[in-house]
């Protein structure tokens, strides 16, 4: 069973929801990515997930655009985003680590070597935001292979054939964007959301996770009380933006300490 099956297993009999923080790989310095890591588990993270750093992202709002920018000019590739959670597992065998980015930087490495490489750095879940479940068959067989979950990405606009296409292909979770639009983006509907879990749940027994547009405690334990679990990305990636470089550890700990807190109260 794989760490995410595990922590979502050991949610479920506790009666709680999980929470998924997103922070980029080498934004804004390229030391203190294990370290904003372990800050996110300390605070109470269930599960991280780490942005590969890439030059033209179509699901990224400004916030994460810049913190790809930043990461790149400093020359941080995906091997250096392996490395990371390679140092990560070091000293944190628990957390499950999920890589989310774009197809290019796995296609240039290629797909059976990116296997290989994230099963030895101990990565527990992929996330390729333009990788198609319909055209993902082999490359979701060959992560399961390696003990690496495939997650996808579902949408306000996803139909029920493109539910179903993304149950037969995914595991660990789906993510479910809950907004059209980009990562960042306001004016969530709760009601909507609620509306449509129900028809995620009917083709697919896995766990769904809530992102986009997720920004304070208040709407993280509305969204707790309708999905298995919270993403939030654009906040944490603006937070290290605009924090100093020896308080920003801190800083993210106490913000999902905070997040965490509003989780447990959720119905």
């Amino acid at each position: 069973m794989s760490r995410i099956k595990n922590t979502f297993a050991a949610l479920a009999e506790q009666g709680k929801k999980g929470l998924i923080p997103f922070i980029t790989a080498g934004d804004p310095n390229p030391e203190q990515t294990v370290e904003f890591m372990h800050a996110l588990a300390k605070g109470g993270a269930d599960v991280i997930e780490l942005g590969v750093p890439f030059s033209d992202p179509m699901a990224d709002g400004p916030v994460i655009q810049r913190s790809s920018e930043r990461a790149l000019a400093r020359g941080v590739s995906l091997k250096h985003v392996l490395a990371d959670v390679k140092r990560f597992r070091e000293t944190d065998d628990k957390t499950p680590v999920v890589l989310m980015g774009y197809a290019n930087p796995i296609e240039r490495m290629g797909a059976e070597a990116f296997a290989a490489a994230a099963k030895e750095a101990g990565v527990d879940g992929v996330l390729v935001v333009d990788y198609p479940p319909e055209e993902s068959m082999e490359f979701g067989k060959s992560m399961q292979q390696a003990g690496i979950d495939p997650i996808f990405l579902l949408a306000p606009t996803s139909t029920d054939e493109r539910i179903a296409a993304v149950g037969k292909v995914a595991s660990g979770y789906v993510y479910y964007v809950s907004l059209k639009g980009v990562t960042g983006s306001a004016n969530l509907d709760v009601s909507s959301i609620a509306s449509k879990i129900p028809a995620i749940k009917s083709h697919m027994s896995l766990p769904v996770g809530v992102g986009f547009g997720i920004r304070d405690a208040e709407t993280a334990r509305a969204i707790g009380e309708i999905a298995d679990a919270v993403v939030i990305g654009s906040r944490l990636v603006q937070l290290l933006e605009e924090a100093s470089p020896d308080t920003a550890a801190e800083s993210l700990t106490r913000f999902i300490a905070e997040i965490r807190t509003a989780l447990d109260s959720a119905k």
